[in-house]
């Protein structure tokens, strides 16, 4: 981790069956940056390897956003941050890979890439202050076909639609509705609510979790796609991220003000 930045990853072992892991970037809304990234793939792939049946995932509680998402400065140099093999991407296969179960524990907003941590988690337990958006519509960038299907599994296709065309929150009634909040409860119970989860979660048979798990993953992951579809979704995306557009909308989040959007 650069030591001149704020961005940390802190791992507590609860006993030897829980881990609370604590993403921490205060200066930048808790912002997933590609050092952020880096510390909880690797803290991630720590525990696994320790076999820690249960992992609590989130930052600290009582914050106004649990995460803003991509770090926007970033993407000044990499117009395509959410592509297969980037930072992002990894941590989410290593969540979704981690022989174990992941609880996002969620109090604050949630945005863009950071909505995706959270759905790829395996379990969420928030607050009444949580939110979601999906907000890559705002600066241009196209999502990609594996981080759709991951809504696409949670979610009413209008409700994805919603979140993707018109940028705007979900909150957390709406969220726990539709699935994507297992328990909903107020700030003061959030932790407990989640230990006393992992600790029931725990103190099952691991291996049958985690073969259950892992069949999941399979099942969802079962989306055959043609060749000339892929082609022309990368062609899409390749457009989008090259676009006129994407530079207008990255300037006007850097400028605070509303993005005029051409089409090209």
């Amino acid at each position: 981790m650069n030591p001149t930045s704020s961005a940390t990853v802190t791992v507590n072992i609860v006993d030897e069956r829980i881990a609370r892991v604590v993403f921490s970037n205060p200066s930048h809304r808790n912002a997933l940056s590609a050092q952020l990234l880096a510390s909880l793939d690797e803290s991630l792939a720590a525990l696994a390897s320790q076999r820690v049946p249960v992992v609590i995932l989130g930052s600290e509680v009582g914050q106004p956003v649990w995460s803003a998402g991509h770090d926007i400065r970033e993407l000044q140099h990499d117009r395509d941050p959410i592509a297969y093999g980037k930072p992002l991407e990894q941590v989410l296969h290593r969540i979704r890979a981690y022989p174990g179960v992941v609880i996002a524990l969620i109090s604050g907003s949630v945005w863009g890439g950071a909505v995706d941590l959270a759905m790829s988690c395996d379990l969420v337990v928030a607050d009444h202050s949580a939110s979601f958006a999906m907000t890559p519509a705002n600066i241009g960038l196209p999502y990609t076909t594996s981080g759709l299907l991951r809504f696409f599994n949670n979610l009413p296709i209008h409700v994805l639609k919603e979140m993707f065309f018109t940028a705007q929150k979900l909150d957390a009634e709406r969220a726990e509705r539709f699935g994507v909040i297992n328990r909903l409860v107020d700030s003061d119970v959030l932790e407990a609510t989640a230990l006393d989860m992992a600790q029931g979660i725990a103190g099952k048979a691991p291996l049958a979790i985690a073969a259950v798990k892992e069949q999941l993953r399979i099942l969802e992951d079962l989306q055959p796609i043609p060749v000339q579809a892929m082609e022309q979704i990368a062609e899409l995306r390749r457009q989008a991220c090259e676009s006129a557009d994407f530079t207008e909308g990255l300037a006007a989040f850097t400028e605070r003000r509303p993005a005029v959007f051409s089409g090209n």
